[in-house]
């Protein structure tokens, strides 16, 4: 249930971001939410603040690599969704995330994927898929930007590593409020030259301010903390799949929120991700 909720969560972030000024840049967004949600998940743990010091090296080096993938996930994904489109960059990224996940995580000997997380991976990924892409497969899209892909692609990666590594260390036993705590602690410190050379004046608007706060507190504090709670009882591998739901909490919310239609083929697929969401939630082996 909390990485349900998570999903919840993060699936308010694209109609909160298309509320920032005009001209907020993309990875500006990303790097100030990224600061603020970062601190304050650092900040209101105080597990957080001793575990580096506790930890034997090989788990310091952990937490490093995890931040430094915290921190490539928000400066990947937002310039992938400047050059491929919100759409295609949700898809590529979230559904190549379990995958990541999956093949990553029996490489470092976690665990082989079972059988039920393939299959309900597979429809999954399909499911979303078609959800967002239906738009574009009835009403026809434009030439695919390549390095928008590879873009999204690597924040996927990204967003697998730092979940492996989150559920390897919760797992070792630390609070996962401490270790989400760490990792973040150290990404928004990692982000902070990013956010430095990119225009902050959208910042001091009400309505920039107001977009950031939601950004950083709801969707990278609150979430992050469930994100950290769930991954104590849930693989990185069924996590990943399970986050699968954001990009149909955001559709949903795009029509009730802001008045956008999705055709016959989206509400399809938006039916096949929940099914394969449903298989991979029922009690039993994963």
């Amino acid at each position: 249930m909390p990485i349900l909720v998570t999903a919840l969560l993060w699936g308010t972030t694209g109609t909160a971001g298309s509320l920032a000024p005009g001209g907020a840049p993309a990875a500006g967004i990303g790097a100030a939410a990224l600061v603020l949600g970062g601190l304050l998940l650092f900040l209101t743990d105080r597990a957080a603040w001793s575990l580096p010091r506790r930890c034997g090296v090989r788990e310091r080096w952990l937490l490093a690599v995890g931040a430094v993938a915290v921190v490539g996930y928000p400066l990947t994904f937002y310039p992938a969704v400047t050059r491929t489109g919100v759409a295609v960059a949700t898809v590529i990224a979230l559904g190549s995330a379990p995958v990541f996940t999956g093949l990553l995580g029996w490489l470092a000997r976690q665990g082989r994927p079972g059988g039920r997380w393939a299959g309900a991976t597979a429809l999954a990924v399909l499911g979303c898929a078609v959800l967002v892409l239906g738009p574009e497969l009835t009403g026809g899209g434009g030439a695919v930007d390549l390095l928008g892909v590879l873009l999204a692609v690597l924040s996927g990666l990204s967003y697998a590593v730092y979940s492996l590594i989150a559920g390897r260390l919760i797992a070792a036993g630390p609070p996962s409020a401490g270790v989400m705590g760490a990792m973040f602690g150290g990404a928004a410190v990692l982000v902070l030259p990013v956010l430095a050379l990119e225009p902050v004046s959208w910042l001091l608007s009400v309505r920039g301010a107001g977009v950031v706060l939601h950004l950083g507190v709801i969707t990278t504090f609150l979430a992050y903390r469930l994100f950290g709670h769930g991954l104590r009882h849930t693989s990185a591998q069924s996590a990943t799949t399970l986050t699968l739901a954001e990009p149909a909490v955001a559709a949903v919310l795009g029509v009730a929120a802001l008045g956008e239609r999705l055709p016959a083929v989206s509400w399809c697929g938006l039916a096949v991700l929940a099914a394969g969401l449903a298989f991979l939630a029922l009690p039993g082996r994963r």
